[in-house]
């Protein structure tokens, strides 16, 4: 069988004003923390959490409100050299959206806005983002304000088996 929290994760975009706890913040973390890397280069990812909100509404503006007023940002970056560091960004945003479901909280992927955030160096600088780093996702996590219909996603894609 498998974990409710594969099946229950939904991209969320309606988040309450309310933040998220610390002891939930304390484990997003720990997920992003231990998310695969490839061989092992610790080295080429880090995060950024933006909770301050100055911050989030300059990265509102820059981004076209990519993050849909979340009260919490896990901005990914990458080294920009790094043939695993997308790679490595895109697991990492998936253990804090399984997480964050397990938590009962929201949260989605955001590349575009990530995109975007790339060509603010100034706010890249701001947020403390080295600049041989890029921001390759971000994932906007919050209380749930309304819950997103659900729908049956068992064939989605093709599969074949040999």
């Amino acid at each position: 069988m498998v974990n409710s929290i594969f099946t229950n994760r939904r991209a969320v975009r309606d988040f309450s004003k309310e933040s998220i706890s610390d002891d939930d913040l304390k484990n997003l973390i720990v997920a992003f923390q231990t998310a695969p890397c490839g061989m092992n280069q610790t080295d080429v990812m880090n995060l950024v959490v933006v909770k301050d909100e100055g911050l989030r509404n300059k990265i509102k503006e820059k981004t076209d409100n990519a993050c849909y007023n979340a009260p919490v940002l896990f901005v990914i970056n990458t080294k920009k050299d790094s043939m695993f560091g997308e790679r490595d960004a895109s697991c990492a945003a998936e253990n804090i959206m399984l997480a964050a479901t397990d938590l009962g909280l929201g949260s989605f992927y955001v590349m575009g806005g990530a995109v975007r955030l790339n060509d603010a160096g100034e706010l890249q600088k701001e947020l403390g983002i080295d600049p041989a780093f890029q921001t390759s996702v971000i994932v906007p996590v919050g209380k749930i304000a309304e819950k997103p219909e659900e729908t049956d996603r068992s064939n989605r894609y093709q599969v074949t088996i040999y």
